[in-house]
């Protein structure tokens, strides 16, 4: 098994092999788009993850995840050869490319904190101007044990004083 800070520093270069050969070398209009934002190689480094994201190429176009998975899936041997030139690794990695979810589930949490920021918010109107239904401070203080004490009559003090007291 290889270093882990190896594999780190692989899984970066690879990555950068990558993405640079995407922008720069491979002319599929379908990679217009991706993005490498991630890269993972395993402890014996025969194996690389990439993750990509696809971007759209208009504001109100949704991205074309299928046509770029589908290039990268037919580029998959290019981009080995180049990574295995650029590497110098006895054994250039198999690639896998998975799709980034991770901007997607960030909109989906800050739609959610949203949400719960709004819930908030009702809360705190419909509390103005609202009064508690009982006392407003129902726990005892040490001030209302003091009062009950001197309330009890001298039977019930002398029971009292008996159960503290320590026998020795």
């Amino acid at each position: 098994m290889a270093d882990p800070a190896r594999a780190k520093r692989l899984a970066k270069r690879i990555a950068t092999i990558v993405a640079s050969a995407i922008e720069y070398e491979i002319k599929d209009p379908r990679l217009a788009g991706v993005t490498i934002t991630d890269a993972k190689v395993t402890g014996d480094l025969h194996d690389a993850t990439l993750y990509y994201t696809v971007l759209g190429t208009s504001l109100n176009e949704e991205p074309d995840y299928a046509g770029a998975a589908a290039a990268l899936e037919s580029a998959k041997g290019v981009l080995r050869s180049k990574v295995g030139a650029g590497t110098g690794v006895r054994f250039t990695p198999t690639l896998a490319f998975f799709r980034d979810t991770v901007p997607e589930a960030a909109d989906r949490m800050e739609q959610l904190l949203e949400a719960a920021r709004a819930a908030d918010a009702e809360v705190a109107r419909a509390r103005e101007g609202a009064v508690p239904a009982g006392d407003p401070d129902p726990y005892r203080t040490p001030a209302d044990r003091e009062d009950e004490d001197d309330e009890l009559g001298d039977e019930d003090a002398e029971v009292t004083g008996d159960r503290d007291r320590t026998v020795g």
